[in-house]
């Protein structure tokens, strides 16, 4: 049962994780995310979850012996009834302060594998700068500060069992004293026979009272990393799906920004955006970085919503589409290719099930990835390591222009990549862009001339507004500030 129940809070979490925006991302530590998912988990695991039968066996016995109690003495039932809380508050004082000390570690455990994780991301530049020594002083005292914290943790709830015993300890000598006093005081119809049953019959309780305390203390500890995990269930998923939303399966004439604006937070990073892109056209976005370029095509498939304005696409404003069906309409090239760990068949199949291999070879024909795939070890089946480590900057390229041909969609993100590559890779790469463009649909952050002289409009993006528009002539002769990018090569 134990396991079910981890099993489907990780199910549960993982596939929170899927549905939240890309903006909740850009606040979050990948490390601290994976630690929720895996240290957390565990530590409810092992203490909230262990501690659950406890929690419910152990009171039923305590009632149990107290009703006893109350039947053979009510006076003295009632003293040790006012004990109980005392004891209690000791408890629950010990085990708040636990929780903040548990929750102040498994923060700190989240800093440490997010150092872990940005560590094996940036090694190359970590050896390049000669920067192991810097990196491992920071892990050294990140790693010291967790080993601190969690010593207090180990204090706090090994002080659990012995804390359990004194204040048994002092309930017994708070009951002998009292119940004695009665017994030699004759006010009480408490026999010494009848008292001497009364502790026998009390100490039955200690030991299920001592269970429950430290299982107190469990949950409490455990409750910290509950803390955490609700930190990612109850994130708000700001983009939302209408009820009864409009499926769309197909595109049919023009996308249209219409008086479009965007704001991190508060500040705006695209204005008043007013452009319509028709079917089949390839509209190519230029400008200098910050301009707003990847925001305006992060827009289209609802990756994040307008602040102002609509985007429509046929007529219908894309906040009413079903968020599956929009995504499904379009393809993404990203500037640096994100691949799997995994067969290069699986990562041009990525998202999809049961294709024929043949519809594999002949994307990956048009994407001018086949020739180099079939000289790999295993051809399609070729392992190609986290991120596609195994292939070159080109053959990633193309392994991603693939993946985006087998899906066919009628429209096509693509930003362009910046990274140079020799000459072959290069026209093989531009080869495959252009294939892929092809009777399609094409928005594209373009940094190659090439592509920016063939889009059927160019639009400069400059503080988030669209300048300039128009086709590669046209803008050459307006003498503006696409001129003055065409004459640097700054795209």
């Amino acid at each position: 049962v134990r396991n079910g129940v981890i099993k489907d809070m990780r199910n549960k979490i993982y596939k929170k994780i899927l549905e939240l925006p890309f903006a909740y991302f850009s606040e979050e530590r990948k490390g601290d995310i994976m630690s929720k998912m895996t240290n957390d988990l565990k530590e409810i695991e092992w203490t909230v979850m262990t501690s659950v039968e406890m929690l419910i066996r152990n009171p039923l016995t305590i009632i149990v012996y107290l009703i006893t109690l109350i039947i053979m003495s009510p006076q003295l039932t009632l003293f040790v009834l006012i004990l109980i809380p005392l004891s209690g508050l000791v408890i629950g004082t010990v085990g708040r302060s636990l929780k903040r000390t548990s929750r102040k570690a498994q923060d700190q455990m989240g800093t440490l594998l997010s150092k872990i994780e940005e560590t094996l991301s940036g090694l190359r530049i970590i050896k390049a700068f000669t920067a192991e020594d810097f990196v491992f002083k920071k892990f050294f005292e990140y790693n010291e500060n967790y080993t601190r914290t969690m010593n207090r943790v180990y204090r706090k709830n090994y002080l659990a069992s012995p804390m359990s015993e004194f204040l048994g300890v002092v309930m017994v000598t708070g009951i002998m004293y009292y119940g004695g006093s009665l017994v030699l005081s004759n006010e009480s119809t408490l026999s010494p026979e009848a008292f001497i049953g009364y502790i026998a019959v009390f100490s039955q309780i200690i030991t299920p009272a001592k269970a429950f305390s430290t299982a107190i203390y469990n949950v409490q500890k455990g409750a910290a990393s509950i803390d955490r995990i609700n930190i990612i269930l109850n994130a708000e998923n700001k983009i939302k799906e209408k009820e009864n939303p409009i499926e769309i399966k197909s595109f049919e004439k023009e996308i249209e920004f219409s008086e479009v604006s965007f704001a991190y937070e508060n500040t705006y990073v695209l204005k008043n955006i007013n452009l319509k892109i028709k079917k089949g056209q390839t509209v190519a976005l230029v400008g200098q970085s910050g301009s707003g370029k990847s925001t305006l095509v992060d827009l289209i498939p609802r990756f994040y919503d307008v602040t102002e304005g609509k985007i429509t696409i046929d007529g219908t404003d894309i906040r009413n589409f079903k968020i599956k069906d929009l995504r499904n309409l379009m393809g993404n090239v990203n500037q640096e290719p994100i691949l799997f760990n995994d067969t290069i068949k699986n990562n041009i199949a990525f998202g999809t099930e049961n294709i024929p291999e043949e519809e594999i070879i002949k994307a990956a024909k048009i994407a001018n990835a086949h020739e180099f795939i079939m000289q790999t070890e295993n051809g399609y089946d070729t392992n190609i390591g986290d991120g596609g480590t195994k292939l070159s900057g080109g053959q990633r390229q193309r392994i991603s222009i693939a993946r985006a041909v087998l899906k066919n969609p009628p429209i096509m993100i693509l930003d362009e990549a910046t990274s140079s590559l020799d000459t072959e890779s290069e026209k093989a790469v531009q080869d495959a862009l252009y294939k892929l463009m092809q009777n399609r649909t094409s928005v594209v952050i373009a940094h190659r001339l090439s592509t920016i002289k063939n889009a059927d409009i160019i639009c400069v993006l400059q503080n988030g507004k669209i300048t300039e528009r128009g086709t590669h002539d046209e803008l050459i002769k307006a003498n503006g500030n696409y001129k003055k990018l065409y004459d640097l090569q700054i795209f």
